[in-house]
């Protein structure tokens, strides 16, 4: 998480210095979903230990519109649909200007999604994810579309309760992010270029790629 960089530095320099005191280099990036297809802004701080040249994924040259990713569920209706009730329409009113929300917090199918996570997919909380319809109604999104968000493929089958459902979704890495995290460690390890001890010496502090702001 992002927030390892701040207010827990002290613990993320911990863990860092632990790794390196194994004999490693420690180089970290902190990556977007976003950047690797996925239809929404996600960050997360990834670490890797190794002996020789490793190199981060590239960022993909599309991003991928919530929209684009939904398709045709945007705008169905199923039968077990959660529609936000006229009290918590109030409640979200009263949370986005608190808030000081520029734009209501709903889905825009044109843009990224917000970061899903398991308190605004399963709650019904003032930052819940939700779809407006053209009718005017809003309504929660369902465990399809939430997937369909983090990039996972429709044939992924969730199990355990709803509850279980979205809480799996949100806190998974997203797949495709995952994916081209896998390509790049599989390029290390077939790579035979390793650093000797010697040279490891060398590398005395964890190696900064970049840090959005």
């Amino acid at each position: 998480m992002r927030g390892l960089l701040y207010k827990n530095k002290w613990y993320f320099d911990k863990i860092t210095q632990s790794l390196q005191d194994l004999g490693y280099i420690i180089e970290w990036k902190l990556l977007n979903s976003v950047d690797f297809g996925v239809p929404q802004n996600r960050e997360r701080l990834m670490v890797v230990g190794h002996r020789g040249k490793f190199q981060f994924p590239q960022i993909s040259a599309k991003r991928i519109t919530a929209g684009e990713a939904l398709g045709e569920l945007a705008f169905q209706v199923l039968p077990d649909s959660k529609f936000l009730t006229p009290s918590m329409d109030k409640y979200i009113a009263k949370y986005e200007k608190a808030s000081c929300c520029k734009r209501p917090r709903d889905l825009h199918l044109d843009k990224q999604a917000r970061t899903l996570t398991c308190r605004n997919l399963a709650g019904a909380t003032g930052d819940m994810h939700r779809i407006k319809l053209p009718d005017g109604r809003r309504r929660r999104l369902s465990i399809r579309e939430a997937a369909r968000l983090q990039s996972f493929p429709d044939w992924f089958e969730f199990y355990g309760s709803e509850t279980s459902s979205y809480n799996q979704i949100g806190n998974a890495v997203s797949p495709l992010l995952a994916f081209y995290l896998a390509k790049s460690v599989r390029n290390y390890l077939e790579s035979s270029y390793r650093l000797s001890a010697r040279e490891l010496k060398k590398y005395t502090l964890p190696q900064q790629l970049s840090l959005p702001l």
